[in-house]
């Protein structure tokens, strides 16, 4: 393939999932909660180039390998065990601080845990798109980056309350990135093994960014909203999304 080998995919999808959250960490311990304003242009943008990758690659790709029938399964699929892992494990809408003392750190835990769980199948996005080429995969890694942000934010966010020194409020929001290398891994083994696998490992990956973004990044960076600060990051990030597509 133009592609990279299946190692590297996994370590770039590593690197994703760490650096993403671990940044989270690093910004909330030590500048401290963000504004919403902020977030809310940070979600919205992020948002943006994600629907952007779904409609301009993973999907167009998807169809052109394996047919529209395969590619709606997976979609299907990816929107499906998304939605599944929200009712089994907490995830985040950002910054909830209805627990008291101590509590906190243990609601941060329990919210890294989420956000572990949730990483594995998006890391298989990472591993599908760079199946499909570099360019493909690269898109997605930089959406996938840019979504884990907030995400360490919020992990970090009633840890940094509850009193957990910032050196391993870092190291533990870094770690809930870690499997995103798994998942990065295990999309790029599986989708190699032909093209049918493949339009369904695409539009897994379409699927579960979609239920990502219209059940998370669009309500949260609308209720967090200074203004219209939500709807121009979401445009900003389609925009960026669309220049990613045409480089």
């Amino acid at each position: 393939m133009d592609k990279l080998d299946i190692l590297s995919i996994g370590i770039i999808g590593l690197l994703v999932g760490v650096l993403g959250t671990g940044a989270g960490g690093v910004v909330t311990s030590f500048l401290g909660k963000p504004g919403e304003g902020l977030l809310s242009v940070v979600l919205g943008f992020a948002g943006g180039i994600m629907l952007s990758v779904v409609f301009l690659d993973l999907i167009p790709e998807a169809f052109a390998v394996g047919g529209v029938v395969p590619s709606m399964v997976g979609i299907f699929l990816g929107t499906l065990v998304i939605m599944a892992l929200d009712l089994v494990l907490p995830h985040t809408h950002f910054f909830s601080e209805s627990e008291e003392g101590s509590r906190y750190v243990k609601t941060g835990m329990v919210l890294g845990l989420g956000i572990a769980m949730h990483n594995l199948p998006e890391g298989l996005a990472i591993g599908s798109g760079y199946t499909v080429g570099i360019d493909t995969g690269v898109g997605l890694a930089i959406a996938m980056a840019l979504h884990n942000i907030p995400e360490g934010m919020a992990m970090a966010t009633p840890m940094v309350i509850g009193g957990v020194d910032a050196k391993k409020v870092i190291l533990w929001t870094g770690a809930a990135g870690l499997p995103m290398g798994v998942g990065a891994f295990l999309g790029a083994l599986i989708g190699n093994l032909s093209p049918m696998v493949l339009a369904i490992s695409l539009g897994f990956a379409a699927g579960a960014m979609l239920y990502i973004v219209f059940d998370e990044m669009i309500p949260d960076a609308q209720q967090l909203a200074q203004g219209h600060s939500g709807t121009f990051g979401g445009v900003a990030g389609v925009l960026a999304g669309i220049v990613l597509a045409v480089i």
